[in-house]
């Protein structure tokens, strides 16, 4: 009896079907850790101006203690005008501290 056709596919061997999915997936992941870089390095660069902004505040803020602990032993050593210039300027420094941090705090808050 004749089928009346040739049925027969050639189909690769199953060595070379393993061999095909192991490369594909090998890609895939290549593709999915790229991705992950790039989101990473995107967060990163959103991130930089915050954190520098908050980095200057903390300078500021470390500038202010020591200005007005340099005041206070100023004032102390004299008794006279030395504290009350050196308290507004230790409060200038404390604002300009604050607002920078403020600052920093919306930046970080638009990252979300």
């Amino acid at each position: 009896m004749d089928s009346g056709g040739d049925d027969e596919v050639d189909e690769p061997p199953i060595g070379e079907l393993f061999g095909q999915l192991i490369d594909e997936g090998k890609a895939y992941a290549r593709a999915e850790l790229g991705l992950a870089k790039v989101t990473a390095e995107a967060k990163a660069d959103e991130a930089k101006k915050p954190a520098l902004l908050a980095g200057a505040a903390l300078l500021f803020l470390i500038a202010g203690v020591v200005v007005l602990c340099m005041t206070l032993a100023l004032a102390l050593a004299t008794l006279v005008g030395p504290l009350a210039g050196g308290l507004i300027a230790a409060i200038v420094t404390f604002a300009l501290a604050g607002l920078l941090g403020l600052w920093a705090k919306q930046e970080f808050g638009k990252l979300k």
